[in-house]
């Protein structure tokens, strides 16, 4: 029986490992926690392919405790119970840690988690767990309470090409993957190492079996069909079918936007990539026009992070009608694009005194908002014809509300500041 590709490269020590440099590294906590040979119980929490199980076998062999490696999936508290005896045997007969890994722990109830706690308490074992799953929610208090969560990262794309030459060196294949080849299927595995090593063993296999010996992006698509059915995110259908997305909510064209919705989940885009541009189209196209939206867009990607598909491919798509049909303004959108040219090309002006603070006796005397005044105690709210920009620069109008949805009111708004503005110039050329 051969062993997978991802399997015979899994690191043996934490020099080998690759990605997670926030973690890993001199003076980073898990290498710390290595090195001391003094473990704590933990929770590793990040997407499938990151190395959550390899840095638990690594971090039991540096301390010298017995790995118990469990599966939540198909374990239960009977399964805890052994583990248990076995850590009591371990510290008994041979003065031995135990440490405990647990597979997919958000897959445990209540009661198995709670199985652990006296002897996590008493020190009997190390627990770590592993999950792709917030522990917030699915790790309950008491146990969560127990142990330090170290949240993993998927791998960068950097990160994915050093693994795949590993993989390939590793194959000793006489096949070239030539540079386009290798970016595809490296972009394809989503940040997971496991993922990215399964394609290139399926991908050498089938070059060797018919003795092909440069593999391009074509053979790469013909021999992974289904991965790369619809959406190749280096090919013009991924980018036509997330244009038209937008476009279509944009558009206010609800049902057009849900199909583009629905035919990008059925061909396996990562949802959380197109929950990424629906919260951009929140703020590019409808902004203030609807506040909401907004809101409604990030809950609804806080919905898929937590219940994951089928479940939340639903809100996405309630969050597109809702896009779809609320009213649409790019002024905010412009307005930020506006101010953010402007200040590149004018650079950094000094604040106003009269808008500096001033809590110490030195910065009254040299005269920090002296002259501020305070819009609450002025007539509506507004001191009128008050200068906010720097002495310098003649103030700009970036933001310009549409009439459409609540725009109009903040429209509305603005005209009458504007118009207090202008009446106390007037009444300042009367005192004259």
């Amino acid at each position: 029986m051969s062993i997978p590709l991802a399997d015979q490269l899994r690191p043996q020590s934490l020099d080998e490992f690759v990605g997670q440099s926030r973690l890993i590294g001199d003076g980073k906590p898990l290498t710390l926690a290595a090195r001391s040979g003094s473990l704590q119980s933990m929770i590793l929490w990040g997407p499938p392919g990151v190395g959550k199980t390899t840095l638990a076998r690594i971090l039991a062999h540096s301390s010298a405790a017995n790995l118990v490696e469990l599966s939540a999936v198909l374990s239960g508290v009977k399964e805890i119970r052994d583990v248990v005896t076995i850590a009591k045997k371990n510290r008994e007969d041979f003065n031995q840690q135990t440490l405990v890994f647990v597979d997919e722990v958000h897959r445990f109830n209540k009661t198995q988690q709670d199985a652990f706690l006296p002897h996590v308490e008493s020190g009997l074992l190390i627990f770590i767990g592993a999950t792709t799953e917030n522990p917030s929610f699915e790790v309950n208090n008491a146990l969560l309470s127990r142990a330090t969560v170290y949240v993993l990262k998927s791998l960068t794309e950097e990160e994915l090409m050093v693994v795949f030459d590993r993989g390939l060196k590793h194959l000793d294949a006489s096949v070239d993957i030539d540079n386009t080849a290798k970016s595809l299927v490296v972009s394809h595995a989503d940040g997971d190492a496991r993922k990215l090593l399964n394609m290139l063993e399926i991908i050498v296999a089938a070059a060797k079996d018919i003795s092909h010996k440069i593999v391009d992006e074509k053979f790469v698509v013909s021999v992974l069909p289904r991965i790369f059915r619809l959406f190749d995110k280096q090919g013009d259908s991924f980018y036509d079918s997330i244009s038209a997305l937008h476009k279509s909510v944009r558009g206010s064209s609800p049902d057009a936007s849900l199909y583009w919705l629905t035919r990008m989940l059925d061909g396996g885009v990562d949802p959380l990539y197109v929950g990424r541009r629906i919260i951009r189209m929140a703020v590019e196209d409808i902004g203030l026009a609807d506040p909401r939206a907004l809101t409604i867009a990030l809950d609804a990607v806080s919905a898929y992070e937590r219940l994951g598909s089928p479940e939340g491919d639903l809100a996405l798509g309630q969050c597109v009608l809702y896009l779809a049909c609320a009213p649409k303004s790019n002024a905010a959108y412009t307005a930020y694009n506006n101010a953010l040219a402007f200040v590149k090309d004018h650079g950094s002006s000094a604040v106003p005194p009269h808008l500096r603070n001033a809590p110490t006796k030195l910065m009254k005397d040299l005269g920090y908002s002296e002259e501020y005044r305070y819009p609450h105690n002025e007539q509506e709210g507004y001191a009128a014809n008050v200068q906010y920009f720097p002495e310098n620069i003649k103030p700009e109008q970036f933001y310009r509300p549409v009439d459409r949805g609540l725009e109009i009111k903040i429209k509305e708004k603005l005209d009458r500041l504007r118009q207090l503005d202008a009446n106390e110039i007037d009444n300042r050329r009367v005192k004259k």
